[in-house]
């Protein structure tokens, strides 16, 4: 967490200039939104407020809401593991909707799940407009593997492990455990396509959902950042939207390579990718 997190505020500078500029059409300011990853929470002290009180120094009268998903830092840390993406995401939907200072627009940026999950916002719910979205080592293309799994407990990460190995594509396992519904099985690609509750839906994987496209064209800026050395996304080249290629599990290839590449690329049209290392 610590290695993570001085990684992060040394890269924030270079990550806020993508936000430029960060303000809206009567020149006010415009709000971020943080949307945190898997075993962290919207206010930990050590990661995510760290982060939020950064850019409020770097951004003096910037709007930072670092989002909750459910009533308390415990229950929130909780639905990072067990509560349905899609609930998840509508939740996130109905609370910018209602938030005033959002009504303008709003730049938002995700860390790891987080940044796949506010690309789900931004296809799904168009009001209010994201402006810009910087997803932070967000898996876009899923994982197939957990090899460290954050977070205190480490008997929750060898549960996941257990109940992904063993039938990541079941209901009950899709209903029930996020990362289920990111899993990515090369493997097992029709069962992937079928059963995937989430990823296989807001990535086009079944059919082209013209409105989730224009959607995401609404965005000014779509950055992407990816761990040269990640030791936690697997593969890291999910964080750039490739993976592995289809009936192997060992040949990683480009976006721009995959034979699916033509739906997801309208995806990324006005897109701008920053290759991050880590220090």
């Amino acid at each position: 967490m610590t290695a993570l997190l001085s990684l992060l505020l040394g890269a924030g500078p270079l990550l806020l200039l993508a936000l430029n500029p960060v303000h809206g059409s009567d020149n006010a300011t415009l709000p971020l939104v943080l949307w945190h990853g898997m075993g962290d929470s919207c206010c930990n002290p050590l990661s995510m407020g760290s982060i939020k009180k950064m850019i409020e120094e770097t951004i003096p009268g910037i709007d930072v809401l670092s989002l909750m998903i459910g009533k308390t830092v415990s229950q929130d840390t909780e639905n990072g593991f067990f509560m349905d993406v899609n609930e998840q995401v509508s939740m996130v939907c109905s609370q910018l909707a209602q938030d005033p200072k959002l009504k303008d627009g709003y730049n938002a940026m995700g860390f790891s799940q987080g940044g796949q999950f506010l690309r789900a916002v931004a296809q799904r719910c168009p009001s209010p407009p994201m402006k810009t979205l910087i997803s932070v080592g967000g898996q876009q293309q899923g994982v197939y593997g957990l090899p460290k799994c954050p977070g205190e407990s480490s008997h929750i990460c060898d549960w996941i492990r257990k109940e992904l190995n063993a039938g990541a594509y079941t209901d009950i396992v899709q209903k029930h455990l996020v990362q289920a519904q990111y899993w990515h099985d090369p493997l097992n690609d029709d069962l992937y396509k079928k059963h995937s509750l989430f990823l296989a839906d807001i990535n086009q994987e079944r059919v082209v959902n013209e409105t989730y496209k224009k959607n995401l064209q609404l965005l000014d800026k779509f950055v992407m950042v990816k761990f040269l050395q990640d030791s936690v996304v697997d593969p890291a080249d999910t964080e750039w939207f490739g993976f592995l290629k289809t009936g192997q599990a060992k040949e990683t290839e480009t976006l721009q390579e995959s034979t699916n590449s033509g739906s997801r690329m309208a995806f990324l049209k006005s897109s701008v990718t920053f290759n991050v290392a880590p220090s």
